[in-house]
């Protein structure tokens, strides 16, 4: 089956996810984790990509980002594989390949759903209760705020003062995600499709110009 072309529009949040060769590591220690979350940053900032929040863990990256263009998470994305997997390889004196094939990518509507996908980012990505190696939630929680990142309109919704916002997303992250909202982002990203409402699916593919709702398994019912 061929594969579903990368769905990316500028000015709309994506989900991003790029995952270790066979499940193996794309960090091994602080060294590491620190030079990806640099590489991170300097290739958003390459291809005008915003940066909302990210999370690595041992073997897995997810980003939470806005890019300017259609092409900026692609080249950004990109640029993060060969500098990261080159430092790696190099570092650890191994060969071959670091990344699991392409990166997966999902469009998310603003609102509760980049709420939904933000809370899974900072708080618990793998969904096995345990946080990221390295992440941001502090940036909206009441911790130090990082300079690199910028709120997502979703975010800014929740209160009219910073302690009213952090508050209340605290709150939300002592909430966890429903399995069933994880489901429906994997399936997102794995099908480069997009997640929320109905109805920004609808408009996502409009956009699009091809399907985003997976068809009905077996043959279509006959015409006569």
């Amino acid at each position: 089956m061929a594969r579903q072309p990368r769905l990316s529009l500028p000015g709309v949040v994506h989900c991003l996810e790029q995952r270790g060769h066979n499940g193996g590591a794309i960090v091994r220690d602080e060294a590491d984790a620190e030079r990806l979350q640099e590489i991170l940053r300097e290739a958003a900032r390459e291809h005008q990509v915003t940066l909302h929040a990210f999370s690595l863990l041992p073997a897995r990256l997810l980003v939470l980002a806005t890019p300017d263009s259609a092409e900026g998470v692609s080249r950004m994305m990109q640029a993060i594989g060969r500098r990261h997997a080159a430092a790696f390889n190099r570092r650890h004196g191994r060969s071959g390949a670091l990344w699991d094939g392409r990166f997966r990518s999902a469009l998310v509507e603003d609102g509760e759903p980049t709420l939904c996908v933000l809370r899974l980012i900072d708080a618990d990505p793998a969904g096995e209760g345990q946080p990221p190696l390295r992440g941001n939630r502090d940036h909206r929680s009441g911790g130090s705020r990082d300079a690199g990142l910028v709120d997502p309109p979703a975010y800014w919704q929740l209160g009219n003062t910073p302690f009213e916002r952090e508050s209340r997303y605290r709150a939300l992250l002592a909430e966890p995600v429903p399995a069933a909202e994880r489901r429906a982002l994997q399936r997102a990203l794995t099908r480069s499709a997009a997640y929320g409402s109905s109805a920004f699916v609808a408009h996502m593919a409009l956009l699009a110009g091809r399907e985003l709702q997976p068809r009905p398994r077996g043959r279509p019912p006959s015409r006569r």
